[in-house]
């Protein structure tokens, strides 16, 4: 077992996380290290990448989605919007797809879309979309309205969601400043097909399944550790049980912080003997960073008494001010006055101050 201070701790969390030091990798390299980045918001997903690579900008992530198509924007962990490399979509697709349509079953009956009628209009809509796509919601709203498929309010996207959870559509290249959908398959690649075997997917309950929980668990611990199990699972949106099953199949060694146990992969324990002191480490992350939603116990990440600025409850996650792994303060762009307004939670170093000012430069790239 390894013994650590919570600073040290947080130290290799940066570096899992490519905060710190920052490598010279691709957008899609910097997607699948992560496992995949949160995309509620376009602009904050771009955000998230650019912050964790060396001179990246809001172009290079447009580009990798919308022409050189090397990331996908779909429905995958906890079933909110992510950018996953699309060499990831055929496991991941199968393994959240099912609680995907299972979670939002009646929900979309009180919308008026049950079993017959939402496979109906999944079909009509591949119709369409292989017809006419890229398609905007409003215009998809308009043509399958026009063959009776309830569409009204929040219809439309449960139906959208549905056929993406089935492997069937996934995000297009923004028109404008709305969003368009494509059938999957086009816009990939040929031959991609149905990757979530639409009528037969593969869940985590069966042994395809099992082993996608594996590799997503390794894929976790790569990018989060010192982490737990129980930190998997929240971030994964998974039953704990599967996740446990996968866990315990990693390689990993034992690291004591105080009174928590955490984890890391065995091949990760030379960046131990690498921590050394330096200058101070600001990054400012954008809502719904995957930093921030990587932890069930988040009290190594943010004092407690601070949670409430960046966790305000109702699924919102704020903009925060990370130093050395630590959420020491909150940010927000004005963007009528063109300025990011920070307020940070007391008294910083000068060294955080500089830090802080070279953070700023960029932060309206994306």
């Amino acid at each position: 077992m390894l013994s650590l201070t919570p600073t040290q701790t947080r130290q290799l969390r940066q570096r899992a996380q490519h905060l710190h030091p920052r490598p010279e990798a691709s957008v899609p390299e910097i997607v699948s290290a992560l496992g995949g980045i949160q995309t509620q918001e376009v602009e904050a997903g771009g955000l998230s990448i650019c912050v964790r690579g060396t001179g990246l900008t809001a172009e290079e992530v447009h580009r990798a989605q919308a022409e050189d198509r090397t990331i996908v924007r779909t429905w995958l962990m906890r079933g909110t919007l992510h950018l996953v490399a699309v060499e990831d979509l055929a496991w991941m697709l199968p393994l959240f797809g099912p609680g995907f349509v299972r979670g939002n079953r009646k929900r979309r009956l009180d919308l008026g879309l049950d079993e017959e009628t939402g496979a109906r209009g999944v079909r009509l809509l591949r119709e369409v979309l292989g017809a006419r796509g890229p398609l905007t919601k409003a215009e998809i709203v308009e043509a399958l309205s026009a063959k009776g498929i309830p569409m009204e309010g929040q219809a439309s996207i449960h139906l959208i969601g549905l056929a993406a959870a089935q492997g069937w559509v996934c995000y297009g290249p923004p028109r404008g400043k709305k969003d368009t959908f494509v059938l999957l398959e086009d816009w990939v690649s040929a031959g991609f097909g149905n990757p979530a075997g639409a009528g037969n997917p593969a869940g985590a309950g069966n042994p395809a399944g099992a082993e996608s929980v594996q590799k997503l668990a390794h894929r976790y611990l790569s990018a989060f550790a010192p982490a737990t199990v129980e930190d998997f699972a929240a971030w994964a949106g998974l039953p704990l049980r599967e996740c446990r099953a996968a866990w315990e199949t990693l390689d990993v060694v034992e690291v004591q912080t105080g009174d928590k146990t955490l984890y890391l992969l065995k091949s990760q324990t030379d960046w131990v003997d690498a921590l050394e002191d330096h200058p101070p480490v600001v990054r400012l992350l954008p809502r719904y960073d995957t930093y921030l939603l990587g932890y069930a116990d988040r009290s190594l990440i943010i004092a407690p008494e601070h949670a409430h600025h960046i966790y305000p409850g109702g699924g919102m996650i704020h903009p925060a001010v990370l130093v050395d792994g630590e959420v020491r303060g909150k940010w927000k762009s004005i963007q009528k006055r063109g300025e990011v307004e920070v307020e940070m939670f007391g008294e910083v170093s000068k060294g955080v101050q500089d830090a802080l000012s070279n953070a700023l430069a960029p932060i309206d790239s994306p």
